[in-house]
């Protein structure tokens, strides 16, 4: 029997609602339970991946090729559960499907309002493609009083009557500030936002209350007083060193233990022993390293989340704290590189779009392959290193990409069709921008004799992608001449999917996102590794 809890969020965004659900969702997963995350979003957008970093953060891609909120990256690093296409729904594609209802005609002449229609497709998002899990999670997207999200709140409060209170459990994260002048935790906006909830016909079962210093016991009889909750669940969600410490404290506070009563479940103390051993070598590391990130959104970290996430794991894996030095691409287009990156132990190029920044990154990867300074060029990032490697290696002057307008030597290009296992997908250079990119999980192809092929200790893999050029495959004869080696290919053998430089101590670039597949107790190897080269790096320094 699947129970479902809700998390809502009330009086100020960036509560940290994905965070709290992936904890959650970590501690019944300790406990024993099969567990799913979801989230709903109210914004009118299909999905993310048209929206710039800046408006949005980084767009979470999953195997099955969708582009979804950066929320399902915590989903997945927190319980290893590979997030779908059926797990993150916008108001954009709820309405999408029920107007493509209407023109086909499937509602027989029916006036197609928020209420039945819009709020029924909400439910069966939250109930399809399903198969025995004991818990699902649904994260409901922005603040309680948005006219945005109005019809999701409605949604789930109809579930808690149709499926029945004894399956349903509504999780509200809250915050409680402390003002200085005053020298006091106020409850007050707790209040308010609950107040906001029951207006909708929603009494929540748990608040967690976010806060930056213990919340004392007065206070939170208070909270449960005023907002009609019991005392014991009343949960203080306080600030961590580290978000992996966070299924910690909520045991610590009793949360899963609200749940578990709630529903009426029997379960044995959760086994949190992977989890204090990751915040055991996080806050005791042995050694420490300083990796740079070229990129161009480095205004907004967020565009960055799985990445910065996935480098933490590499340091994990290598017992060593990895600080991350965010340097915008733009400053290195002189050609002034060094000035910045002396003395780094590693470079990491992630991916991008447009041509803003990206002689930047060109220069980034040069100054990497002539200091001789481990390098890890993640999509775009293993472009530009092409792109270097045929300009300075290869002696093509002329070498770029068609990203950026026409070029002399179109080391990197547009590909208008490729195989996705035995079908041809296509695609048009003046179509649409969203969900057009190769996306999703593809598989790779080895050579043994390769960096790669230790790494890995495999010669076939699968990541996940989300690119709309490649690098042309009619210039690997001349760059393999001069010494760039292509280490992966696609299956059919026309996409490059990894290079190296063999005589380099460690220069990689791959075309997918491994970072998407990262996580806490198992770190990605390539970010091990590149982690690993980076601590011999700085034994050099």
């Amino acid at each position: 029997m699947t129970r479902f809890i809700f998390i809502t969020g009330g009086v100020v965004s960036s509560l940290g609602k994905g965070l709290a659900s992936a904890a959650l969702g970590a501690l019944l997963q300790a406990r024993g339970f099969k567990v799913r995350l979801r989230k709903l979003d109210p914004y009118i957008n299909v999905d993310p991946g048209t929206m710039s970093p800046y408006q949005h953060g980084e767009v979470y891609v999953t195997d099955d090729g969708a582009e979804t909120d950066l929320d399902l990256g915590h989903y997945e690093r927190f319980t290893g559960v590979p997030a779908k296409r059926s797990d993150n729904a916008t108001t954009g594609r709820i309405y999408s499907e029920v107007i493509a209802r209407e023109r086909h005609g499937d509602y027989l002449g029916a006036t197609i309002q928020v209420i039945p229609h819009i709020t029924d497709a909400i439910k069966a998002f939250i109930t399809d493609d399903l198969a025995d899990e004991d818990f699902v999670l649904c994260e409901i997207g922005g603040t309680v009083g948005d006219i945005e999200g109005l019809p999701f709140l409605e949604a789930i409060r109809q579930m808690g009557n149709e499926v029945g209170r004894d399956r349903v459990m509504y999780v509200h994260l809250t915050l409680v500030p402390y003002l200085p002048s005053s020298g006091e935790l106020k409850t007050k906006p707790t209040q308010h936002s609950v107040k906001e909830l029951l207006n909708v016909g929603i009494q929540p079962d748990v608040l967690l209350c976010r806060a930056d210093r213990p919340i004392p016991e007065a206070e939170r009889r208070k909270i449960a007083l005023f907002c009609n909750v019991r005392d014991e669940a009343v949960i203080p969600a306080l600030d961590v060193a580290s978000i992996y410490a966070v299924p910690i404290t909520y045991h610590e506070q009793g949360l899963d233990d609200v749940v578990c009563r709630h529903f009426g479940v029997a379960a044995a103390a959760p086994d949190l022993a992977c989890w204090e051993n990751i915040v055991a070598r996080l806050t005791r590391p042995e050694g420490e390293v300083t990796v740079a990130v070229v990129g161009k959104y480095t205004g907004l970290l967020d565009a960055y989340k799985s990445l910065m996430e996935a480098l933490i794991h590499g340091g994990i894996a290598n017992n060593v704290r990895v600080a991350i030095d965010w340097i915008d691409s733009e400053v290195f287009d002189d050609g002034q590189a060094a000035q910045r990156l002396e003395g780094v132990h590693g470079i990491l190029v992630p991916g991008g779009f447009g041509e803003r920044g990206s002689q930047g990154k060109v220069e980034a990867a040069r100054f990497a392959r002539e200091r001789r300074v481990p390098y890890f060029g993640i999509c775009f990032g293993m472009q530009m290193a092409v792109v270097e490697a045929a300009r300075n290696l290869a002696g093509i002057p002329g070498a770029g990409s068609t990203e950026f307008g026409p070029c002399p030597a179109p080391v990197v290009g547009l590909m208008t069709e490729w195989l996705r296992g035995n079908q041809l997908e296509h695609r048009q250079a003046d179509g649409d921008l969203g969900g057009t990119m190769r996306l999703g999980a593809y598989d790779c192809v080895i050579r043994r004799n390769s960096r790669a092929f230790d790494i890995y200790g495999t010669d076939r893999i699968s990541e996940r992608h989300r690119h709309r050029y490649e690098v042309n495959n009619n210039y690997i004869g001349v760059l393999e001449r001069h010494g760039l080696y292509f280490s992966g290919m696609s299956p059919d053998g026309l996409l490059p999917e990894m290079v190296e430089i063999p005589e380099h101590p460690w220069f990689v670039g791959v075309q997918f996102h491994p970072e998407l597949k990262s996580k806490p107790f198992d770190p990605h190897p390539l970010f091990t590794a590149f982690i690993r080269a980076a601590v011999a790096q700085s034994r050099l320094v």
